[in-house]
């Protein structure tokens, strides 16, 4: 057991020794998808939210707790969202305050 462990530690040291560009590339596609679906799920969560406004509105539907419930789902996700960009523009401040 704590031959594989020091095999694990001995290829993760050897890749930060040799560091490749295509990792780190890959790391920023992978990071912009997962950005990209994030937000693409979000603002599906506004529409879906802004369909059962309009149809409580519209007398189309009488199930008023599915409807608060996608509006609370889209309230919540989109906060998220903006605590997130927040966290990244701070984290992109504090990078280039940083001295080389």
């Amino acid at each position: 057991m704590k031959h594989i462990t020091d095999v694990t530690l001995a290829t993760q040291l050897k890749s930060l020794a040799h560091p490749r560009t295509a990792p780190v590339q890959q790391i920023g596609d992978k990071f912009a998808e997962a950005l990209k679906a994030s937000i693409a799920g979000v603002n599906q969560a506004q529409i879906t939210a802004d369909r059962a406004a309009e149809n409580i509105v519209a007398g189309d539907t009488k199930n008023l707790h599915e409807a608060m419930i996608r509006l609370e789902e889209a309230d919540i996700s989109l906060r998220m969202m903006v605590q997130v960009r927040n966290k990244a523009v701070e984290a992109y401040q504090e990078v280039m305050r940083m001295q080389v």
